[in-house]
C-alpha cells in the first residue's frame, strides 16, 4: 500500500513527486517516463522562473536532471479507471493494479474529446486497454482509436488476436502493420450499440459492424476516470487546498483548469502533495 499515487509526469506531477520525495512519502508514480510531451515541444517558454526564453527540451531536460539526482522513479503505465475501496483507492493500469491511501491527479486535459456512445459503451464494448480486454475480441472484428504512436505495441498485440482490426490513429507518422490491419479514410464519429457495442459509425456517413472499440489515448476522460469525482467544464472541481470532493483525492495543472500554464501546474503540484503530507500525518 503506498501512501500516495501521483497520476500524471507533467510539471504538476514533478512538483508533487519532488515534495513528496523530500518528505519521505512512500509513492507511485504513474505515467510517461518521457515526461511531458506538451513541455518537450514549447517552441518558446517567457514566464517560468530562471529560465528565460528556454525552450520545452531544455526545461524538460531540466525537470529529467532533478528527478534522476533525487532518485525518483516511474512506472511507465497509462492509469485506466480508479476504484475507491474505502478508505483507500486501487488504480487499474494495464494489466497491474496498485493500492494507495491518497491520489494526487496531475492528468492534464486530454486533445480530443470522448467520442458519442463512449462513456456509455464503457465495459460493454469500449475499453482503454488492449492488454487487459483484448483476449475478449480473439477472431472478432474490432477498432482502435490512437492518439500517441506508442500505443503501436497494443495496436499490434490485437492484430495477433482479431479477425480484422480498423485502425484510426488521430496522429501523423508511422503506423503498424498487419495483413489483418484496415484504415478506412473517414474519422469515428460515434459509438453504436444496444447492450454492447455493433458498430461505429463513421464521418462520411457508413457504419462500420464492429463487435469492440478501444480507445488508446494519452489521457482518459475525467468522466470514467474515477466515479464520482466533481467536474465542471471538463475541470476537476478543487479548492485552495487542491482538495477535490473525494477524500484523499487531489489534483493539479491543467486538469483543474485555466490557465494552462507550466508555473501554474508547479504551484498546484506543490499545494497537492503538501495537502496530502497533510491528510497522512
Amino acid at each position: 500500500m503506498f501512501d500516495c499515487a501521483i497520476i500524471g509526469t507533467g510539471p504538476a506531477g514533478i512538483s508533487a513527486a519532488l515534495n513528496l520525495k523530500i518528505h519521505n512519502k512512500n509513492f507511485l508514480w504513474l505515467g510517461n517516463r518521457d515526461l511531458s510531451e506538451k513541455v518537450t515541444k514549447a517552441e518558446k517558454i517567457s514566464n517560468y522562473p530562471g529560465f528565460p526564453d528556454a525552450d520545452g527540451a531544455t526545461l524538460n531536460a531540466a525537470f529529467r536532471r532533478q528527478i534522476d539526482a533525487m532518485g525518483i522513479g516511474i512506472t511507465d503505465r497509462m492509469v485506466t479507471a480508479v476504484y475507491p475501496m474505502g478508505g483507500h483507492y486501487a488504480l487499474a493500469a494495464g494489466a497491474d493494479f496498485y493500492e494507495a491511501k491518497t491520489l494526487i491527479l496531475a492528468t492534464g486535459v486530454a486533445a480530443t474529446g470522448v467520442l458519442p456512445g463512449e462513456t456509455a459503451f464503457l465495459g460493454r464494448g469500449v475499453s482503454y486497454c488492449a492488454t487487459c480486454d483484448g483476449g475478449l475480441y480473439r477472431k472478432k472484428t474490432v477498432a482502435v482509436i490512437s492518439s500517441n504512436p506508442r500505443f503501436a505495441h497494443e495496436v499490434s498485440f490485437l492484430c495477433e488476436l482479431a479477425d480484422t482490426v480498423y485502425f484510426f490513429p488521430t496522429y501523423r507518422g508511422e503506423n503498424p502493420k498487419a495483413e489483418n490491419l484496415r484504415m478506412p479514410d473517414a474519422r469515428p464519429r460515434e459509438i453504436i450499440g444496444e447492450q454492447r457495442v455493433t458498430a461505429l459509425s463513421l464521418s462520411d456517413g457508413s457504419t462500420l459492424p464492429v463487435d469492440g472499440v478501444f480507445c488508446l489515448r494519452d489521457a482518459v476522460s475525467l468522466a470514467t476516470l474515477l466515479p464520482g469525482l466533481a467536474c465542471e467544464n471538463g475541470h476537476i472541481v478543487v479548492d485552495r487546498d487542491m482538495k477535490t470532493n473525494l477524500p484523499g483525492v487531489f489534483a493539479a495543472g491543467d486538469c483543474t483548469g485555466r490557465p494552462y500554464q507550466y508555473t501554474k501546474a508547479v504551484g498546484e503540484g506543490n499545494v497537492a502533495a503538501h495537502s496530502v503530507i497533510k491528510a497522512l500525518s
